[in-house]
């Protein structure tokens, strides 16, 4: 009993170990990403993190505008 027990920890152990390897990837390739965009925006056109930030809490009200019909 105590074998299966322990193997089933490690089969769980190696899964959980695993899904955090991805996720780590996964974060670090978004960052990079948004962090390239970000530059790009700066250098290229000269729009700066704080507007663009203000562009991007502005979505849900534009989305809701354009359900709504703009009431």
């Amino acid at each position: 009993m105590n074998l299966i027990l322990v193997i089933a920890a490690i089969a769980i152990s190696v899964l959980v170990f695993t899904w955090l390897i991805k996720m780590v990837k996964a974060t670090i390739g978004t960052a990079i990403l948004i962090a390239a965009i970000v530059l790009v925006l700066q250098l290229v056109f000269g729009i700066g993190p704080s507007q663009l930030w203000e562009q991007i809490s502005q979505i849900p009200q534009t989305v809701w505008n354009l359900v709504t019909g703009g009431k």
